[in-house]
């Protein structure tokens, strides 16, 4: 068999360079995000909050893909650094309410800066990431479907 014909080649593999990319759009990231405070997860958990306002634990891992096991953690040191308060619903104990804090809700403004600080970080080129981001989106669906 040729090189060519041989698919088993860590450059040829869709699922490495999507794996490495996420890698550099961390690294990218972080030094936009240490001066707020943040970790990257915690970033996509207040994306959530200031979308869409109080959630649930099960609904905040819904929309960023993460486990309860995993957001827990991750909310109990967002709590402690005063940016978000979790309190046990009344009506079902098993159930955590999600809220931003005032120092929460005010971080927003600081993070606005973030979003165009990372798309010159990927060349400035809006219409490229919005088309990329769309395609990326449809793939994850695809394979979601393809995996139930």
């Amino acid at each position: 068999m040729s090189d060519a014909d041989d698919h088993l080649r860590l450059d040829d593999q869709l699922c490495f360079a999507l794996y490495s990319t996420v890698h550099a759009l961390n690294r990218a990231y972080k030094p936009l995000l240490e001066p707020l405070g943040l970790t990257y997860p915690q970033y996509l958990v207040l994306l959530v909050l200031w979308e869409d306002g109080a959630q649930t634990v099960g609904g905040i891992g819904e929309r960023v893909g993460l486990e309860s096991s995993t957001l827990t953690p991750l909310l109990k040191r967002m709590e402690s650094a005063g940016l978000i308060k979790r309190a046990r619903k009344p009506e079902d104990e098993r159930v955590v309410q999600i809220t931003l804090t005032e120092a929460g809700k005010a971080l927003r403004d600081k993070a606005k800066a973030v979003p165009p600080a990372l798309l010159c970080a990927m060349g400035g080129d809006l219409e490229t990431v919005v088309k990329l981001r769309a395609e990326v989106t449809q793939l994850r669906g695809a394979l979601a479907a393809a995996g139930q």
